[in-house]
């Protein structure tokens, strides 16, 4: 599929294909994601198979502010909604708690917890999110490859299955800096785009207020 350009037209096939369940390509602030839609399993699994990836490895909820992210876990409002408006948007990846499960096709073998992530994304990828509200995402690549940072590091087997490409240029190609919130103290979990340290800073700074 070729990839496609910034426009109306190209921003509406693109949510379009990410209502019909269909995968999609999207520029991040990191590097180039797999998307589909997180509401029904079927199209998730779909992203897994492009992959070559087990269901039992999580996959994040990627939403386009704050707020989208509230309404897709209303727990988050109440718990760690002050620190979480205080990060984000950031290229960072939070594990947080899931006490309802929702969601359990991204969660893997972890139902109680799910990854989630509100990034500064690149105009073309920012215009999709904001209509599609949000999305699951991986990195567009196969199982235990590189990070994609241009549109042609991404497999040629992955963008033909896809429904949609949006072409964001070259990328950082370093994925976000994973930590887990679900503890009584933050860990990292991978380091990436922010270093352990500053990640473990910000978020101890802003908690002790």
């Amino acid at each position: 599929m070729e990839p496609l350009r910034l426009g109306n037209g190209e921003i509406d096939h693109a949510v379009a294909a990410l209502a019909a369940g269909k995968p999609v390509i999207l520029p991040t602030d990191t590097v180039y994601g797999l998307c589909a839609t997180p509401y029904r399993e079927e199209p998730v699994r779909r992203v897994y198979e492009l992959k070559g990836r087990g269901g039992q490895q999580p996959s994040a909820l990627l939403a386009s502010d704050v707020d989208m992210l509230f309404e897709c876990l209303p727990e988050l409002r109440s718990r760690i909604g002050p620190l979480l408006r205080s990060l984000l948007p950031a290229p960072l990846t939070f594990v947080v708690r899931n006490p309802a499960r929702r969601y359990r096709w991204l969660t893997g073998s972890s139902p109680e917890t799910i990854g989630v992530r509100v990034p500064e994304l690149p105009q073309p990828a920012a215009a999709v999110l904001s209509r599609a509200g949000v999305v699951m995402a991986t990195s567009a690549n196969v199982a235990g490859g590189p990070d994609p940072a241009r549109l042609e590091d991404v497999p040629e087997e992955i963008r033909e299955a896809c429904g949609a490409i949006i072409d964001g240029g070259e990328l950082p190609g370093v994925p976000s800096t994973v930590l887990d919130l679900t503890g009584e103290e933050p860990k990292v979990l991978r380091e990436g785009s922010i270093s352990a340290d500053e990640a473990l800073a910000r978020v101890v700074s802003l908690a002790a207020q």
